[in-house]
């Protein structure tokens, strides 16, 4: 077996991550009341690399969470709303006939940015959905036969309402896969409700956009240092393990459990677990991954890439309460 050397990053290193995981943070939570499970899988995502799909009903700040990570970062941002008549051009782009030169020109679409926020993707067609598996996968898109590669850093954060499903397109399991991460955003509690209208009383909602607290080169910064967090070959084999359950249920979950798995992750699936366990310890401050950093991302990997029997939407057994009965089934190291 040969694998790349990584040089694990040292104290120096580790301190100048915290300081500006901890600026972006701030930021977040200078906007954004609670939704401290969204701040971690944002921020997950961007150290890692990874896309992310949010499911959750309207009104629970995620236009505003992405928007604030984007200036915060210094970084550009695009809100695209998603409906079944957008066609694939008018998120990548074309080419437009310009009289000046008697000639094509290609116009960039607004994919073309650091962070980009497709709201409510179920509402655009397959095509349109297919159409951004490039951009997403190979970090380019094509336009008449050339490619345009994506900015440096890129994330795709798309949404997803679950309660109404009139006139969507559900999303494929191939689209589902690119995701690297699914959160599932819940009500605040009444608490952070009443902190929300005591921040716009204060005129916090109304103010200018604040000023970028990080620069680009400080992200690239951050995802060099997390892809060179130290994961252990016992731990690799772990994750490979839990993986593996998933696909063949029947050999570690009982039965009841087991007949309800119709398809299990794929191989994205192990690589996006390595990823975000990686990114998890550099946010809890290490320099190496431990087995609880994998089980903190368990539920954001798997919630949508194990495929259910319909049995199991009727009895309402939930894709998390599976991945609780795979994480027991396999001994952590």
């Amino acid at each position: 077996m040969t694998t790349a050397r990584r040089v694990q990053p040292d104290m120096q290193q580790m301190e100048g991550a915290r300081r500006i995981v901890h600026a972006i943070s701030q930021a977040f939570a200078a906007k954004v009341v609670g939704q401290d499970n969204l701040r971690e899988t944002l921020l997950i995502g961007l150290l890692a690399g990874g896309h992310i799909l949010l499911e959750s009903v309207p009104g629970l700040a995620k236009t505003t969470a992405a928007r604030v990570v984007a200036e915060s970062i210094s970084g550009g941002f695009q809100r695209i709303q998603c409906t079944p008549d957008l066609l694939p051009s008018d998120i990548m782009g074309t080419q437009i006939y310009d009289q000046n030169t008697n000639s094509f020109v290609t116009q960039l679409g607004p994919v073309h940015t650091n962070i980009v926020l497709l709201d409510e993707i179920n509402r655009s067609s397959a095509k349109t959905q297919s159409a951004m598996l490039e951009a997403m996968e190979e970090r380019q898109v094509t336009i008449a036969g050339k490619s345009y590669p994506m900015p440096e850093p890129f994330l795709v954060i798309a949404t997803q309402n679950p309660v109404d499903q009139e006139g969507t397109y559900p999303l494929s399991e191939a689209q589902t896969d690119r995701f690297m991460l699914k959160e599932i955003l819940r009500y605040p509690s009444p608490q952070e409700e009443a902190e929300v209208l005591f921040r716009m009383d204060a005129g916090v909602y109304n103010r200018t956009a604040p000023r970028p607290v990080i620069s680009l080169d400080d992200v690239r910064y951050l995802q060099q240092t997390t892809a060179n967090i130290h994961l252990d070959p016992v731990l690799v084999h772990y994750i490979a393990q839990l993986v593996y359950v998933t696909r063949h249920p029947a050999q570690a979950l009982p039965p009841q459990l087991a007949r309800l798995i119709e398809y299990g992750a794929s191989p994205r699936a192990t690589i996006a677990f390595a990823k975000a366990a990686r990114a998890a310890a550099l946010l809890a401050g290490r320099n190496h991954v431990l087995p609880e950093d994998i089980r903190r991302v368990a539920y954001r990997v798997l919630r949508h890439r194990l495929i259910l029997r319909f049995e199991a939407v009727t009895s309402g057994v939930t894709p998390e309460s599976i991945i609780d009965a795979v994480l027991q089934s396999v001994r952590v190291p």
